[in-house]
């Protein structure tokens, strides 16, 4: 069974400053893609599809997408902010990208068999990736759509430098998803976490929850829900100029609606995130380190 990646690369990174996507954190230049590419790659993954905006295309073809030529089928989507059902308007002001859930929905055309979908700018390591490959592979036992989410520890996921957003997890005995909820102010305090949404009245968090860092395995019927209820998401929050879809609220709906049944999987791979430019640094040495261990090669790819 042939399986696909989708990254999701089309943000410029606004709290970073900069493009990201292409800065390097390996020894030999390599981005942090180049080690989910890597990762997907040998854990049974064997087509890329970058989802990307038209306006660094050729930046990114250049400065990502060329390295892997030879190595693995790569493919381009892209999201844009008229990209919209027929029958909607691009609203007057609106600026903001539409979210995680519409950057998906932008490589439609291109998917037709399961796939990950994964940030960009995530190091999830490769035993998130075999973990979530094994699971695609699975046949289908059930009647209703059967999907995967990768759970990191929420402690092992937050950043020095600010708050970060997190789907929070729960759980129940079997690993199934009973929901998962976008917290989009989650910061770290001694013992644990906090939810600052509202200031006056912080969510307190252990760090043991498991939380969502958009690393998903879905069939082509994720895809198809996404095209059926981006129209109501539009109808409610479209006039909103920073209201934003993301992939957690379209799956948990699915689930309180008991058409889907997504297991989570729980994985102690390493994770490192640069949301902020102040992350850079750790991340650069958390990769050398493993690097030094002999879990990485000192170079990926040649055009790395």
């Amino acid at each position: 069974m042939s399986l696909t990646l989708v990254v999701l690369a089309a943000g410029m990174g606004s709290r970073y400053g900069g493009l990201k996507q292409c800065d390097p954190v390996g020894p030999s230049g390599e981005t942090i893609m180049d080690y989910s590419v890597y990762d997907a790659l040998r854990t049974g993954f064997e087509r890329v599809i970058f989802v990307i905006r038209r306006d660094f295309e050729e930046e990114f073809r250049s400065a990502v997408g060329s390295k892997y030529a030879g190595a693995v089928k790569v493919d381009y989507a892209f999201q844009s902010l008229d990209d919209l059902p027929a029958g909607y308007a691009l609203p007057a002001g609106r600026e903001k990208p539409w979210g995680t859930a519409h950057a998906l929905r932008a490589a439609r055309d291109l998917i037709d068999g399961p796939f990950a979908a994964i940030n960009a700018d995530d190091f999830y390591g490769k035993n998130s990736f075999q973990q979530l490959a094994e699971f695609l592979k699975q046949p289908a036992a059930s009647q209703v759509a059967r999907f995967a989410l990768v759970g990191f520890r929420m402690d092992q996921t937050l950043s020095e430098n600010g708050r970060v957003a997190r789907g929070v997890c729960t759980v129940d005995d079997s690993g199934r998803l009973l929901a998962v909820t976008e917290k989009t102010k989650l910061v770290r305090v001694k013992g644990g976490a906090e939810d600052r949404s509202d200031p006056s009245h912080p969510v307190v968090y252990t760090g043991a929850e498991r939380v969502s860092l958009n690393l998903w395995g879905f069939t082509p019927a994720f895809m198809d829900e996404l095209e059926a209820v981006f129209p109501a998401f539009l109808d409610k929050s479209g006039d909103n100029l920073k209201a934003e879809w993301y992939i957690p609220f379209v799956v948990d709906t699915m689930v309180q609606e008991r058409r889907a049944e997504v297991m989570v999987l729980p994985t102690e791979s390493s994770w490192f995130g640069v949301t902020y430019r102040e992350d850079r640094p750790q991340v650069v040495a958390a990769v050398a380190a493993l690097v030094q261990q002999g879990a990485y090669p000192a170079r990926l790819w040649n055009g790395a």
